[in-house]
């Protein structure tokens, strides 16, 4: 989303430095560098830390990006397939001696969801509340059904891939009535989201787009106008990412419109689409379903254009992606 402003292009996470190893930073990719010697280094998990950033723990890191160390404190091992306490068969007694935060049943309950780790939780527990087998479930995340889970790590639930979504549900009833405009939407320079040298292609932000209750060809419209389908594009506006969303919109994502509280990845171009179509599907929810609307509101930003119209800016913009909808499919 491209709410313009004098803010220039800063790029964030080449001005981070790790504080402490057990503090929330971005780690600029060196020469040479693996996932495995930065998670070594910050006395982490190759899967913490692939977890942390959305990626495969065997994926091979591109110098010069960034990715975000989490933690430590959030990635500390649980077991797997049982607990210091109990017997692994997913029960009450498999919760370690401290009460975990519980899966969150709407989230575990649908086939396309994700589940943040808690402490305490076993990938039997977990599984049996998504309704999976452990087997699939390990498979689907790229992990050892026998081996430790981490605190704070993502599993998705219900497939694989980099296409596995969660559910819509709560950007089904989402409106956009507090959408940032202005230094809100803008938010923190180092702060996420993170460009990527990656892309998703238009078939896939379409399938993103249509699991969630978004016009395929609107969002593929939006993702070409904004970046060309192009996760490492950031504007003079400071927006990032394949559907240019800006850090402090970001946030408001991660806050209001993602299901379950389950978190986006801040480095992922998959992620970056989802949370663009989230924002375009509480837009719809909020303009009476208003293709056109709902694109003025992603560049503008809704309050804004329910309070002072239409800028001929945007209204430029709208045509552009009216227009591409139509080739991209749309009605």
């Amino acid at each position: 989303m491209r709410v313009r402003s004098a803010v220039f292009v800063i790029s964030s996470f080449a001005l981070l430095a790790p504080a402490t190893a057990s503090a929330d930073f971005v780690h600029v990719v060196g020469p040479g560098e693996s996932l495995s010697s930065v998670a070594a280094a910050d006395g982490l998990s190759v899967g913490a830390l692939a977890a942390a950033n959305g990626l495969s723990p065997t994926a091979e890191l591109i110098t010069g990006t960034g990715i975000q160390i989490p933690p430590q404190d959030s990635a500390a091992p649980v077991a797997v397939g049982s607990s210091a306490t109990g017997d692994g068969d997913g029960d009450s007694d498999d919760v370690a001696s401290s009460p975990a935060a519980p899966v969150n049943s709407a989230t575990a309950s649908v086939g396309g969801g994700s589940y943040v780790v808690q402490p305490g939780d076993t990938l039997t527990a977990i599984a049996a509340r998504a309704g999976m087998s452990i087997a699939q479930l390990a498979a689907d995340n790229g992990i050892d059904p026998n081996g430790l889970l981490f605190a704070g790590s993502v599993l998705r639930l219900g497939g694989s891939g980099s296409t596995t979504l969660v559910s819509s549900q709560s950007a089904e009833t989402a409106t956009a009535s507090t959408q940032p405009v202005g230094a809100p939407a803008e938010g923190s320079a180092v702060n996420p989201p993170y460009p990527t040298p990656e892309s998703v292609s238009p078939s896939e932000v379409g399938s993103i787009a249509a699991a969630n209750g978004v016009p395929a060809s609107l969002a593929d419209a939006i993702a070409y106008q904004e970046s060309g389908f192009n996760n490492d594009e950031v504007s003079t506006a400071d927006a990032r990412g394949e559907m240019q969303i800006l850090p402090g919109t970001w946030d408001w994502i991660q806050q209001t419109l993602v299901p379950g509280g389950s978190p986006l990845a801040p480095a992922s171009a998959v992620d970056n689409v989802r949370g663009g179509v989230l924002l375009l599907r509480s837009l719809l929810n909020s303009t009476g379903g208003d293709p056109a609307m709902a694109a003025a509101g992603y560049y503008q930003g809704l309050p804004s254009v329910e309070r002072y119209g239409v800028y001929p800016s945007t209204q430029q913009y709208v045509n552009d992606v009216m227009s591409e909808a139509q080739r991209f499919g749309g009605g």
